[in-house]
């Protein structure tokens, strides 16, 4: 992965990253967040991928159910936030559109994403530091405000 900081003022950064193939997109993400400090940010996203893995949240089973996609696909969109869990740790929430090779898309959770040719990230990190909370009644960790 390559990465450019493009904004420093003092309440954001801004930075530009582009994922090199066979790089899973949550993994690098993430782990760029750490090296980065980040707390909290938002992040939009463009590329392709070789295959992925996106989910749908099944209510009853309060699970992701896993979509498998093993074909080349368009990132035609990817949206997402981080922020720290309950240890501090960046924790990244992401939905993405897919679009395959005969105009259909595909959309959902993303679960794994493996990037191929590139992919490209922009993270806006936020002055505010958010905090994702496990909630078992609901299955989900997510955003607490308070």
């Amino acid at each position: 992965m390559q990465s450019k900081q493009v904004v420093n003022h003092k309440d954001q950064r801004v930075w530009v990253l582009v994922l090199a193939p066979h790089e899973e997109a949550k993994e690098t993400i993430t782990e760029f967040a750490k090296t980065e400090k980040i707390r909290a940010a938002s992040f939009v996203a463009l590329g392709a991928f070789s295959r992925a893995v996106i989910g749908y949240f099944d209510w009853e089973k309060k699970k992701y159910m896993p979509i498998p996609i093993n074909s080349q696909v368009e990132v035609i969109t990817l949206v997402g936030d981080i922020a720290v869990d309950e240890k501090c740790a960046p924790s990244l929430h992401a939905h993405t559109v897919l679009g395959l090779s005969d105009g259909s898309t595909r959309g959902g959770h993303l679960i794994a994403g493996y990037v191929r040719p590139t992919l490209e990230v922009t993270l806006t990190e936020t002055p505010a530091h958010l905090v994702r909370k496990k909630k078992p009644e609901l299955g989900l960790a997510l955003i607490d405000i308070a």
